[in-house]
This record gives C-alpha cells, structure tokens and sequence, in this order.
C-alpha cells in the first residue's frame, strides 16, 4: 500500500453504555492522553471551549522515533451523539480524517474510530519522501502502530465509560 492510496484503519469495540455516555468521553479530547501511546492530549484553540463545528485544536503528539510535536486540527463534522470526525492540518487537504463513530446496539454502542491517511501532508510524507524506496513498508509500520493507538483509545474509552455507568 501506498500513501496514495489513502490507507484506512478503524478499531470498533461494543460498549455497555448509552451513545450519550460515549459521546461525552469520546469528544474530549484532554483525555485521549489518558489512553494513547501516542497522543498527550490537546486543547481548544481561538476561544473555542469544545468541540463544534469549525472549532479548532492542538493535538501534542510524541513517537519514539520522532520525538514530541504539536498538532493542529479542525473539526467537520459534530452530529451529536453519532459523529466527531476532525481533519489534520488543512480542512480541504488534510494530512489525514479522524472520527468516531457511533450507533446504539443491543449491548449500548458501538463505537468505530477510523483515521485515514491523507491526501495532504503530514509528519508520514516526510518519513517517504526521506526513504521512497521504503514507503510501502512505511505505510505498513505506520497502519499498524495506528491500530495499537486505536485500540488502547477505544479499550480506555470504554473503560472509562463502563466504571461510570
């Protein structure tokens, strides 16, 4: 896979909590640091006190291999308590989507965050354009290490949303 090909990842986990409970913990963004092996978090930026749309944020990231960095986002689409979907750098190019997304079940929700990559830059294009002949190898280190984030964000939301019920 290449970058190109705007590579997809989601993470979808049962809840035993109502969309409303979800929602709450799954659009606060000061607490995906609590979860991630990646992101420490961020903060609403220009006056904004939390999501909407158009509301922009800082997302502090940090890597191994990277080091630590700043982040900004914009959120598209807040259509509580079914989507937050917000867009890395700019909103028309981005360097990648990100989104929850939620529906009732049986159980309570079911919750699916997914990222794709692209089509704008990001810290991803930089890694390529040092190392092009290693770029689907890349874009499958990178696939992966999203899915553990997802998947340690979506097990901590659900944890912290289940010992609150």
């Amino acid at each position: 896979m290449r970058f190109a090909d705007s590579p997809t990842v989601s993470v979808t986990i049962d809840i035993a909590a109502s969309p409303e409970q979800v929602w709450a913990v799954c659009t606060d963004l000061t607490r995906f640091g609590e979860w991630s092996p990646e992101n420490r978090g961020g903060r609403w930026l220009n006056g904004a006190t939390g999501p909407s749309v158009g509301a922009q944020f800082e997302g502090i990231q940090e890597h191994a291999a990277r080091g630590r960095w700043e982040t900004v986002s914009c959120v598209t689409v807040f259509d509580a308590p079914r989507c937050f979907e917000w867009r890395l750098g700019e909103v028309d190019h981005p360097g990648a989507v990100w989104s929850f997304n939620l529906a009732a079940s049986e159980e309570g929700t079911t919750l699916t965050e997914t990222v794709r990559m692209g089509p704008g830059p990001s810290g991803i294009t930089d890694v390529i354009a040092a190392f092009p002949d290693k770029e689907e190898r890349i874009i499958q280190r990178r696939v992966s290490e999203y899915e553990v984030g997802m998947t340690a964000v979506t097990l901590g939301i659900k944890a912290a949303v289940e010992a609150n019920r």
